[in-house]
């Protein structure tokens, strides 16, 4: 998908109408075609030498091209101007007096200046905005001279109390792109790392504490990093409260319907923690909070966030006995194209699994069998614990389907290429349990003999339910369908109605 159609794919119905208005408006000839290709690429059905003979009845590339560049051109001046009028509507009016206040005070007009700049600190303060507050106090300073009535020490001291709020935001800032970065090389490239000792590491080394006066921003990005820690140590439980209590304070913040994106984010990874420590209804609740301002402002992120939405909604129906909505919700997102592709192979591997948890092996394999890439790619768009779970769904899919040569085939490769690194990752008990698998398949008749269930239970070194990965146990969960000769899906939710009266 390139540039012009990623931008496109972001589109609300709202912003495809504003923007064909828009262009309408900006049209000065009738035979321009901006609006047709802009019309057929929402469709995406054609490729380039396609649309270019749909548009020319020829294949003028030249023309073709030249009318690409000035649509892409089009929809960033549409997309600035919008954010303009939607977000920085206060940056703007802080800068308006800014610029007012030193227009009098080159005039001397020292007390009228003043009064503007205490207007602008006073909306810049609201919003947390430092580096405007920065540019405020350095005029006050600046001009002291020349309003006797003005504390200058009182204005310093704000300054510099500004200035460590503003260093503070733009060291968080570097620990996030850091922390994100180290994430990255871990889940799209293997990298082994102590996640948690970075963390306080990298923390340390910018002399951050999270009890300082954060901007929405920060805060956003504090609780980002806290949530990519819990991803990177499986430890969601741990997180829970902090990001509770944080966007307690956030919902309180002067600044949070100016940031939109960032409140619908944190939402998400609310949410998404709930769900892993399968407290379902609060993470419905959450869910729910989403969904709303998903909506605001003309259904502005909409598009950007609907993948993952409906993701989590069909896994939170999944693991409360909804199966069949958590499958007809995710069916029509199978098959789409995004840009958010990492959260398209999400979708792709959940609705293999409920159809396998269902029984249904048709349909498990037939949507599996559109996993014709190579781990490599996959690995890069969707991380190496995402191949993973993917290479152990197709074993035991191979094995319900009785295709005894692939199995052997996949276990062999499965350990050949990710042993060495279950490993160092310290998760050997995924070799354990594939050693169980191989057990179950070549010996079936042994699985429900208590010999079987007892070398299970001696297998491993289990930890508290509460803590234990909620797709962990679905994976287990077919062991356990063996054993004790149920249904996959009824073993599943067992497993997770054992802990429901802990979690809400």
């Amino acid at each position: 998908m390139n540039d012009l159609n990623t931008i496109i794919s972001t589109f609300s119905n709202e912003d495809q109408q504003r923007f064909i208005n828009y262009l309408e408006k900006k049209n000065k000839r009738s035979d321009t075609k901006n609006i047709q290709l802009f019309k057929h690429l929402l469709n995406n059905n054609l490729n380039s030498n396609d649309l270019c003979f749909k548009l020319y009845g020829n294949h003028k590339k030249g023309a073709y091209h030249a009318l690409r560049k000035r649509l892409y051109q089009s929809i960033i001046d549409f997309i600035a101007n919008a954010s303009l009028q939607d977000e920085k509507a206060v940056d703007m009016q802080i800068i308006k007096y800014i610029l007012a206040s030193r227009t009098c005070l080159q005039y001397k007009q020292y007390k009228v200046a003043y009064k503007i700049l205490d207007k602008a600190e006073i909306l810049a303060t609201e919003h947390y905005l430092f580096s405007l507050l920065n540019e405020i106090y350095h005029t006050k300073i600046q001009y002291a001279y020349g309003n006797p009535s003005v504390d200058i020490n009182k204005i310093i001291s704000k300054f510099k109390s500004n200035q460590k709020n503003h260093q503070l935001e733009d060291q968080l800032n570097i620990v996030y792109a850091k922390i994100r970065q180290t994430l990255n090389n871990t889940t799209h490239k293997g990298n082994i790392v102590d996640f948690q000792t970075l963390l306080n590491h990298t923390l340390k080394e910018h002399n951050i504490s999270v009890n300082d006066s954060m901007s929405f921003k920060s805060l956003y990005q504090l609780v980002a990093i806290t949530s990519f820690s819990a991803f990177a140590t499986n430890d969601y439980l741990k997180i829970e409260p902090f990001l509770i209590n944080t966007y307690k304070s956030l919902i309180k913040h002067k600044d949070i319907e100016k940031q939109l994106f960032y409140h619908i984010q944190i939402l998400y990874f609310l949410a998404n923690t709930l769900f892993r420590n399968k407290k379902f209804n609060t993470s419905l609740h959450y869910l729910n909070l989403m969904h709303e301002q998903m909506k605001e402002k003309r259904n502005k992120h909409y598009n950007t966030f609907k993948l993952k939405y409906h993701l989590l909604l069909s896994l939170n129906f999944n693991y409360t006995n909804k199966q069949n909505e958590a499958i007809n919700l995710l069916k029509p997102y199978s098959t789409i194209k995004h840009n958010d592709i990492e959260t398209i192979l999400d979708i792709r591997l959940s609705l293999t699994m409920f159809y396998f948890q269902k029984n249904d092996l048709k349909k498990a394999y037939t949507l599996f069998s559109k996993f014709y890439h190579t781990d490599s790619w996959y690995t890069d768009k969707a991380g190496k614990e995402w191949v993973i779970k993917k290479h152990l769904i197709e074993i035991l899919l191979h094995i319900e389907l009785k295709n005894i040569d692939l199995v052997e085939s996949r276990l062999l490769s499965f350990k050949r290429s990710h042993s060495n690194y279950l490993k160092e990752i310290n998760q050997q008990r995924a070799l354990t349990y594939l050693t169980l698998v191989e057990d179950c398949y070549k010996n079936p008749e042994k699985t429900t003999s208590e010999a079987f269930k007892n070398k299970v239970e001696n297998a491993f070194e289990w930890i508290d339910k509460t803590r234990e990965d909620i797709f962990v146990m679905s994976f287990y969960a077919w062991l356990k369908s063996k054993m004790e000769n149920q249904s996959l899906y009824t073993t599943t939710l067992t497993l997770i109605d054992n802990i429901k009266n802990v979690n809400t």
